[in-house]
């Protein structure tokens, strides 16, 4: 082989070496940043680019697509001197890849350093309860400050979320108890409301039941009451309208006599003062003649029927009065006996004369 094929061959070499250099192809959502001797020249889009071979450089591509960076956890101090762990996530993105690769070094270094010490600054103006009740305000205090911070490095802070926030062991067995404790607390209240309102109800229940009985009991009573007014009105309207004579009434009132005496333990009866009167009107009645009337200008067999029923009422007053006798009597002083008078009408003797002497 002569020199000028072999020419001809390093020639070709070199051009297809120079075609190679001088075409870029960048994928999509990648940015470089080209140098031409040393210096930023441009930055390649996606797509094909061409740059001069051996003249430019055309630098690692940077990703621009929004990216996650978890940080390991941090010790950071609270207001009231606890040392708790915060775990920390944050989502960014690259919209300048001059500034992120000419401002800074190592942008994601950078971020992280950034994000440990503004977390710090936030947690330490807080205390342990509200560090962990308070995780929307602590993430949206980082956003604005590492938004603002990155901002001349071409970088975006889209957002900032706590993972985890971990106490001190001695921090959580406290809080633990506590919470059991809060627990065991409104348990204790829930049974005791529930107790207090049982008793409440059962209460309302008794007192309605009482009510209810009562006003029962009332209303049995007002009737029993009215029942007993109506038969003595309609008695005392039988009487009035029928008239009865002394005599009947006073027989009818002998009549009741003996069931004074028909008790078992009735050892003692005290006699009435106005069975006095009672007995001489029915003595009156049976040993006075009958005055005229229209029963007595009845026929004969209605003489006889009242014949019949005056000399059984005799007969009754008899045994009365026997009953009578024969029944351990108290008199009250001063009054005098009604039995003596009876049978002095009955069987008349002559009066003793009373004692004179002193």
């Amino acid at each position: 082989m002569d020199t000028a094929a072999i020419a001809g061959i390093v020639i070709a070499i070199l051009a297809v070496i120079i075609v190679l250099r001088s075409v870029r192809i960048v994928p999509q959502a990648r940015a470089g940043n080209v140098e031409r001797l040393g210096r930023f020249h441009r930055t390649l889009g996606p797509g094909l680019n061409f740059v001069i071979p051996f003249i430019d450089r055309v630098r690692p591509l940077i990703d621009l697509r929004e990216q996650v960076v978890s940080f390991q956890p941090q010790p950071v101090i609270t207001e009231d001197n606890l040392v708790v762990d915060i775990d920390t996530v944050l989502y960014f993105q690259v919209t300048d890849p001059r500034a992120a690769a000419y401002e800074i070094a190592n942008f994601i270094q950078g971020v992280e350093q950034l994000t440990v010490t503004t977390l710090r600054n936030v947690v330490g103006g807080m205390d342990l309860e509200k560090t962990l009740t308070s995780r929307d305000t602590i993430n949206s205090q980082l956003r604005g400050v590492l938004d603002e911070a990155t901002g001349k490095w071409g970088i975006r802070v889209n957002r900032v979320e706590i993972k985890a926030i971990d106490p001190p062991r001695t921090i959580k067995e406290a809080m633990e108890k506590q919470m059991r404790a809060e627990r065991d607390k409104r348990a204790a209240i829930l049974t005791a409301e529930g107790s207090r309102q049982s008793q409440i109800l059962t209460a309302e229940g008794e007192k309605q039941s009482s009510i209810l009985r009562a006003e029962g009991e009332r209303t049995a009573a007002i009737l029993r009451a009215e029942g007993q007014s109506q038969a003595i009105d309609e008695v005392f309207q039988a009487v009035h309208r029928n008239d009865p004579d002394p005599k009947l009434l006073a027989y009818q009132y002998l009549q009741v006599l003996p069931e004074l005496a028909k008790g078992q333990g009735n050892t003692f009866w005290v006699i009435p003062s106005e069975v006095t009167s009672a007995l001489q009107g029915v003595s009156r009645a049976f040993t006075e003649s009958l005055p005229p009337s229209d029963a007595t200008r009845d026929t004969a067999p209605r003489k006889d029927r009242a014949h019949s029923e005056a000399s059984s009422a005799a007969k009754a007053a008899e045994e009365a009065i026997a009953d009578a006798e024969a029944t351990p009597r108290q008199l009250s002083a001063g009054v005098p006996d009604p039995l003596a008078g009876l049978s002095s009408v009955q069987n008349p003797e002559p009066a003793a004369k009373p004692d004179t002497r002193p």
